[in-house]
């Protein structure tokens, strides 16, 4: 028997970069029984998939031998977490600011002497050769100072010959520093003509790049924003009802059926069933759904949501990590740690890019020295330290992550949940939507219609028998024949053996009759003919109703119509698929007629009936071969299967628990126009990666020509390491305000296409 796949996560600290994840990676995957490890530099997490029991501590050793931190991620302890981030931050910051503060009257010494010449007399005059040192001075606090972190992580990552962004921060600022150094001090070692400091250089480097992440820490902290909502939600205390008493509790002293005493204005802290009082509740937050929602005894709340107003007192039945509010932070954390397939491509560039950079640094270098003009060690150097500078790929590593986190974060605050972020990318690219009928497009609560007996049957002796053969199944079928025996006041007959036959209907014995209820192909397996109801039955299919037969002793002995309401938003959710360019077909299991007349209300394109449930997945692989990768929607137990096989399962959240761990999408208030609001922000994510990328990569593809010098001999232009530093940290920090504008999505955009 193969092992089972167990999964751990742990927190990473130190990654700043594309090339510190592969690293990581690189690192857990070496270790004897991982057998892959995804790490989000967004995230700063690593989520890894074990063939057997692995010692933590052994993952955290080669993590640290690999130059970074870790430890076990606790999902409970979310706000230590958030702590920590800001903590991060702050540190950071202080780092700038000190950085900062010797920079500016370093470069006021070196670039204000060259723009303001008034200042370079006076300069001259008081300073003298005091100029230089002092600029060391300035430049070594700044480097070895806030800017020690650089090498601390760069140098033992070069010595590892896994070189990532800190190293060539590390080796660029260095090269400027140490010729500098070179040029103050000994400067007869340095040919004639190249006797230049660069002091301002490594010291506005390392400034600028801190800058950099100061800001990638302030726009990196909300596309977490999602994640702190809804730990909000859940209020820290609750009012516990006891023998007529009442008392405030810490809500961790909450235990299952405990009574809770829920005022207007009050967030509900737990999952419950209310037992005594009236109100609405404001579920927004959970559903999407803005209109408040009544609620009596027997209805269930959810924990987090607002009572609007009313008091009412209910029994807590679920707590901990069983509540609805928990699974769906846990959903959405896993969502937003998630890798699409596209950063596949990304992990494959990273891999290589520093190494290349440093290579081509290095021919920059040589070029200049051989080819460039005098003084050529000066150019060379300031070409290669920017190529070094220009070149750190921390934009990649963020480009698909954050798009993810914002993303998946929006959509859970709209009643989207996406059980794993690679099924953005997935949904983007789907072609055709398949729905189940009952209980997906239809309310799933059909009403008996029409009841006809045959020639020699009594109507109510009838539907005694039909009654007390469905009294004991959880069909749909059995509560409307129910509702139709008490409504007429006919007692059921004695139920003495019941046997349900998936997919085609059920066999029992009542009062010493065998009776059949099912579909036609029911009583065509067991040789029952039907013709007396041929022309009924297609007069009821074809009003959108759905015949069901009764047989008693072989005989057939009735045939009833169920009707089933359609979903308010069904016609709507479909319009908004074909105006996103969709097939939208129809998979169930009733009749062609039946099926037809529901597809024509809807406009679906494609009906596929009489399906059995196991013949589900059979359609879904057709529906693929003839229209491409396709999304399913569906609700029961038997679509299950057909979630699991389709490209992207979505699951109606208020359906079973079978249906919706299978699915890849859940729809949490059930509200068809989920569908099309899914597709669409998959779709705005995607264009937002894509843009990311895009960015991320031609800012490299543009800017590390013009580093190396290339613009130089037609046009006379190079880039100062200075600006290379700062456009490096702008990058970063574009790709994340570029993600965080998905916060902006709206469902509107369903209408746009």
């Amino acid at each position: 028997m193969p092992n089972q796949i167990q999964e751990l996560e742990l927190t990473i600290g130190g990654m700043n970069c594309a090339s510190c994840v592969a690293h990581v990676e690189r690192a857990l995957v070496s270790v004897d029984g991982v057998s892959s490890a995804n790490v989000n530099l967004a995230t700063a997490r690593a989520r890894l998939q074990l063939t057997h029991s692995v010692a933590t501590g052994d993952l955290i050793l080669h993590v640290e031998q690999a130059g970074y931190k870790a430890g076990l991620a606790n999902t409970e302890d979310r706000n230590r977490q958030a702590e920590q981030r800001e903590l991060e931050r702050l540190q950071v910051k202080q780092k700038f600011i000190l950085s900062l503060l010797a920079t500016v009257p370093l470069f006021a010494l070196e670039m204000g002497s060259h723009l303001i010449p008034a200042l370079h007399h006076w300069l001259m005059a008081n300073a003298g050769n005091w100029n230089w040192p002092i600029q060391a001075v300035l430049a070594t606090l700044v480097m070895f100072g806030p800017g020690r972190a650089f090498y601390q992580k760069g140098l033992p990552a070069l010595i590892r010959l896994q070189p990532d962004m800190n190293s060539l921060v590390a080796l660029g600022s260095l090269a400027a520093w140490g010729y500098s150094l070179v040029a103050t001090f000994a400067p007869a070692a340095l040919p004639a003509g190249t006797v230049n400091v660069y002091f301002e250089a490594a010291a506005v480097i390392v400034t600028l790049i801190l800058l950099g992440r100061l800001m990638e820490a302030n726009a990196r902290g909300r596309t977490s924003d999602a994640i702190a909502h809804l730990v909000r939600l859940q209020p820290r205390n609750a009012t516990r009802v006891h023998d007529g008493t009442q008392e405030t509790v810490d809500l961790e002293s909450l235990q299952p059926n405990d009574q809770v005493l829920v005022r207007p204005g009050e967030r509900i802290p737990l999952d419950g069933e209310i037992i005594k009082g009236h109100s609405f509740v404001d579920e927004s937050m959970m559903t999407g759904e803005a209109i408040p929602v009544g609620k009596s005894p027997g209805d269930t709340v959810i924990g987090g949501t607002l009572n609007a107003n009313g008091s009412f007192t209910y029994r807590v039945t679920r707590t901990g990590k069983d509540t609805l509010l928990a699974q769906i932070i846990d959903l959405v954390e896993t969502a937003q740690g998630s890798r699409l397939p596209i950063q596949a491509l990304v992990d494959q560039i990273t891999r290589w890019f520093v190494p290349a950079v440093m290579l081509l640094a290095a021919l920059t270098f040589l070029v200049w020295l051989i080819f460039g003009p005098e003084p050529t060690l000066g150019f060379a150097l300031v070409n290669a330290v920017a190529v070094l500078i220009i070149a750190c790929p921390c934009a990649m590593g963020l480009a698909t992550p954050t798009s993810i986190m914002v993303a998946t974060g929006s959509a859970a605050g709209s009643g989207l949940l996406f059980r794993r972020g690679s099924a953005l990318q997935t949904l983007a690219g789907v072609k055709t939507i398949a729905f189940d009928k009952t209980g997906t497009l239809t309310l799933g609560q059909p009403i008996l219609t029409d009841f006809i007996v045959a020639p020699g049957f009594d109507k109510n002796a009838v539907l005694a028998l039909a009654a007390a053969a469905e009294q004991h199944s959880e069909h749909p079928i059995a509560n409307a024949l129910m509702e139709a025996a008490t409504a007429a006041k006919i007692t059921p007959g004695t139920l003495e053996s019941f046997e349900a036959i998936p997919g085609y209907g059920l066999k029992a014995t009542v009062s010493g009759d065998e009776i059949y209820i099912g579909a036609d192909r029911l009583f065509d397996k067991n040789g029952i003919a039907l013709e007396t109801f041929d022309t009924t039955s297609q007069q009821l299919a074809g009003d959108g109703k759905t015949p069901i037969y009764v047989s008693i002793n072989n005989q057939i002995a009735a045939v009833m119509a169920l009707s089933d309401m359609l979903k308010p938003g069904a016609v709507a959710a479909i319009n908004s698929l074909h105006a996103l360019g969709f097939n939208v077909a129809m998979i169930t299991g009733d009749n062609q007629r039946t099926a037809d007349v529901i597809a024509k209300k809807t406009g679906i394109d494609v009906v596929i009936a009489e399906v059995l449930p196991n013949q589900k997945v059979a359609a879904v692989k057709e529906l693929r071969k003839q229209h491409g990768a396709i999304a399913y929607v569906g609700d029961g137990i038997n679509d299950a299967p057909a979630l699991a096989e389709a490209d992207v399962g979505l699951a109606i959240g208020s359906g079973t628990d079978i249906a919706i761990e299978s699915a890849d999408v859940i729809l949490v208030s059930g509200d068809l126009l989920g569908v099309p609001k899914s597709i669409a922000l998959a779709r705005a994510t995607m264009r937002n990666i894509k843009q990311n990328l895009f960015w991320a990569f031609a800012y490299n593809a543009a800017l590390i020509p013009l580093a190396a010098g290339l613009a130089y001999p037609a046009f006379e232009i190079l880039l100062s390491p200075m600006l290379a530093a700062g456009a490096m940290a702008l990058s970063s920090v574009f790709v994340v305000t570029n993600s965080l504008r998905l916060r902006r999505w709206q469902a509107v955009e369903i209408h746009q296409k």
